[in-house]
């Protein structure tokens, strides 16, 4: 049977105290035992089912663990109050002094600036590479290289990992293949393609509503167990912890996630495909142009498509600046960071969410001052959509076509 990750959302069965159709919130901050060898046991990881403070765990949060844990088919999953929070603690936990991590180089601008600038401290290096050539990537690997990191579609170039190939080189080489899927939930299902971990940044399409931080690892149950670890966890230790009242939040909206998911999609493909008849420059996994459309195709579950992300490069950040302010003076969305939002939201990476890298290493990957990263919407008539953007572009002559 086709895996479906919906599906196996929607066959979790929850009831809360009173029988409501949603669970309880645990709305404590720590928990009382019958006995005192029951605490010990628990601070020592031997009583299942008993909770001990909500910096380890809550049942709200449990809850939503077993949903994502679900969604991408792994044993279990931990949640974090931040997206930088899942991904710090992975990687502290599996990198110790002296190692060394292979990442992409077009990840996150938070992600990049934790590798780069944070974790040489603790004598903890990386190699940033073209994680689309596997070439690359093998010979970057060194005796001492513990980890593969990428994104399934990265942010924000939208460059699509061979999940499966890298995973081949992690099995080879005894390494971790650790994959941040926030781009793709439900179309991308790395643990099938052979990834260890999982992380997603919930803020984005999971929770879909912008009004949440959230994070989640998702992997085997040693591998969460030592994150809990009340001696040596990362996610114990470090103390990101997502509040119960979020958690239960999160788990409400991840109810309509398939259907957001389709259309985010739906539209996104409609506007990538207009855009590029235009002679617009845009990157988007579903064009046929995309470089590695043909590999998205191998990895993804048709019924989600290729994502609701797409970037245009407009040819400067002043045309950029003035056609996303344009943009949202007509009410087609607005210019802000993040993404997964029921309105189109939009921003110029390379002085934002990537500002991060340095402006040398931006021109390197491809990072233009002229791309624009959007995140297409829920709307119900995308072709209307179009045609004002489209007489935005217009009026303000930035129309690839006129640029040459």
């Amino acid at each position: 049977m086709k895996f479906n990750p919906a599906d196996n959302i929607q066959d979790l069965q929850y009831f809360g105290e009173f029988g409501g159709v949603n669970p309880s919130i645990s709305d404590s901050s720590t928990y009382t035992f019958i006995s005192a060898k029951t605490m010990f046991d628990t601070f020592e990881g031997n009583a299942d089912g008993c909770y001990l403070y909500s910096r380890h765990t809550t049942p709200s949060n449990l809850y939503l663990g077993e949903a994502l844990a679900a969604m991408e088919g792994t044993e279990t999953a931990n949640v974090y109050a931040s997206g930088m929070g899942a991904i710090t603690s992975v990687l502290l936990q599996l990198a110790k002094a002296g190692d060394h991590i292979v990442s992409s180089r077009t990840i996150y601008g938070g992600t990049y600036a934790f590798l780069k600038n944070f974790t040489p401290q603790f004598n903890i290096d990386t190699t940033f590479v073209d994680i689309t050539k596997l070439e690359i990537v093998e010979a970057s690997i060194t005796p001492n290289t513990k980890i593969l990191y990428c994104e399934s579609v990265s942010n924000p170039l939208l460059e699509v990992a061979d999940i499966a190939g890298l995973a081949e080189l992690a099995k080879k080489h005894n390494l971790k293949l650790v994959v941040d899927n926030t781009f793709s939930p439900l179309c991308i299902a790395p643990v099938k393609l052979g990834a260890d971990v999982v992380i997603h940044s919930l803020t984005k399409f999971i929770n879909g509503s912008s009004d949440t931080v959230g994070g989640v690892v998702c992997g085997t149950q040693e591998f969460i167990d030592d994150l809990r670890n009340v001696n040596d966890g990362a996610a114990m230790l470090l103390g990101s912890t997502m509040d119960s009242l979020r958690a239960a939040s999160v788990l409400k909206n991840m109810r309509t996630l398939h259907i957001r998911m389709k259309q985010h999609s739906h539209n996104a493909a409609y506007i990538a495909k207009q855009f590029e008849k235009d002679g617009i420059k845009t990157v988007y996994p579903g064009l046929m142009s995309h470089p590695s459309h043909e590999l998205f195709k191998t990895m993804y579950n048709d019924e989600y498509g290729f994502g609701g992300m797409l970037t245009v490069d407009v040819g400067s950040l002043e045309n950029a600046n003035a056609l996303m302010e344009m943009m949202q003076g007509k009410n087609l969305g607005y210019l802000a960071v993040s993404l997964g939002f029921y309105k189109t939201l939009f921003s110029a990476p390379g002085t934002s969410t990537s500002s991060e890298i340095p402006e040398d290493e931006q021109s390197e990957m491809g990072l233009n001052d002229g791309l624009i990263r959007f995140s297409i919407g829920l709307d119900n008539d995308i072709e209307r959509t179009y045609d004002i953007m489209r007489d935005c572009m217009i009026e303000l002559n930035i129309l690839q076509s006129e640029l040459a």
